[in-house]
């Protein structure tokens, strides 16, 4: 199963070039999808009113803080980092060293993805690696759960069941898709790794809904 997962980062995982480069770390952040959350809390507002936005910004709220800890357990990170201290967390695809062909830890790796080609050169390293990462890329330390594929998949969910229009459940799961993909282009994640992200959103997403849909329900009977 690990080695289906390598082959098929590898094949996913590609240098696009600069422009490539920028476009994936813009996709990986947050700034470029400002535009997209107005248009998500106006949708809300429109269908559900002022109550109901507030009630659908708790409630994503409270869906992204647990993906986040969650997430963080099997990184050893965040306030739930220490619960489960038995867990091996398993590095990302950029300090994996077996994708490279090296026999070094993935600790060596990271210093030597963070050296200057000149440096590299001098330690008997080639810069030439199979593993396309753009240099602001290099960070972090360990890959699963995917936290980004865990977010962005509950707030869809949540969104989509709220919304409920056929043009914005294919923008939100085109958006979804594409922030994804991001993460492995970056080599932040194996795609086992967003898979796992995203069953956990998935699950976070529909909890969000549900207690939505019955938080509203008793309002509409209190009124």
């Amino acid at each position: 199963m690990q080695d289906l997962d390598h082959n098929l980062f590898l094949a996913l995982n590609f240098d696009g070039g600069p422009l490539c480069d920028r476009l994936m770390l813009m996709l990986s952040g947050v700034a470029m999808w400002i535009p997209l959350y107005a248009l998500i809390l106006w949708l809300v507002w429109r269908r559900e009113g002022w109550r109901g936005t507030l009630l659908f910004l708790l409630l994503v709220a409270a869906a992204l803080g647990v993906a986040d800890m969650v997430a963080g357990i099997f990184k050893h990170s965040g306030l739930l980092g220490d619960l489960f201290p038995g867990i091996t967390p398993r590095w990302r695809p950029i300090f994996t060293p077996e994708l490279e062909g090296l026999d070094i830890s993935p600790d060596s790796l990271r210093t030597l993805r963070r050296m200057a080609p000149d440096a590299l050169a001098a330690a008997g390293y080639t810069s030439e690696w199979t593993v396309h990462v753009p240099v602001e890329a290099v960070s972090g330390r360990f890959g699963t759960v995917s936290a980004h594929a865990a977010t962005i998949v509950a707030m869809s969910l949540l969104a989509i069941r709220t919304i409920r229009r056929r043009w914005f459940t294919l923008l939100m799961v085109l958006c979804a898709a594409a922030i994804c993909y991001s993460r492995i282009y970056l080599a932040k994640h194996f795609p086992a790794d967003i898979l796992w992200g995203a069953a956990l959103g998935a699950l976070l997403g529909w909890g969000a809904d549900a207690l939505r849909q019955r938080l509203t329900r008793r309002g509409s009977r209190g009124e």
